[in-house]
């Protein structure tokens, strides 16, 4: 035999070796069972948004410059926000599930109003459909959503359904959605 066979002998059971190490790597089962590829689905939990207080510690929005939108669907400017993090529910400039600019379509011009807008109660139904083509998503994003505020902070943030060619907006100021409905093409004025 000569000594460049057995060195291709050598270098094809390396390579062997190392293809069937990955493929034990990829098909291997964590402790409980789960693939280790898989993120773990958490469950959703429907919050009863209208027995929340303003007296108890509050989630928001937090990047909001002006406005910020609470876990309860309070927006308010940021002087109207409480220590707790709750919009005071009788300040000047809050509003509790408001939609005021936003269209038929689920579509709103402010992050803020998206989510306020989200939040209320009457579009439960609409939300749990959208919840559900979501669920069947592989993005880690849409499994880690624990509860409808959560759903309504991720889902209004811009998406892929709200440009076009990746890299303009599909309607320049209704850009903030959370229905089934992707933004309409709007003329660029």
């Amino acid at each position: 035999m000569s000594v460049v066979f057995v060195r291709r002998w050598i270098i094809a059971f390396i390579v062997a070796l190392g293809v069937i190490f990955i493929i034990s790597l990829s098909l291997r089962k964590s402790d409980d069972g789960q693939d280790l590829g898989d993120i773990p689905s958490e469950s959703f939990e429907w919050i009863d948004i209208e027995n929340l207080t303003e007296y108890r510690q509050c989630r928001n929005s937090v990047q909001g410059a002006f406005l910020i939108v609470d876990e309860r669907g309070f927006v308010c400017k940021r002087s109207d926000l409480s220590a707790s993090g709750c919009c005071h529910s009788d300040g000047d400039s809050t509003k509790q599930f408001y939609c005021g600019n936003c269209q038929m379509n689920n579509c709103c011009s402010v992050y803020e109003h998206c989510v306020s807008c989200c939040l209320d109660p009457k579009k439960k139904l609409l939300l749990q459909e959208v919840i559900s083509i979501w669920r069947a998503s592989p993005n880690v994003i849409y499994k880690s959503v624990k509860d409808q505020f959560e759903f309504c902070l991720t889902k209004c943030r811009t998406s892929s359904k709200s440009v076009w060619h990746e890299n303009s907006y599909k309607d320049r100021r209704y850009k903030y959605c959370f229905g089934l409905t992707p933004p309409e093409f709007a003329p660029f004025n």
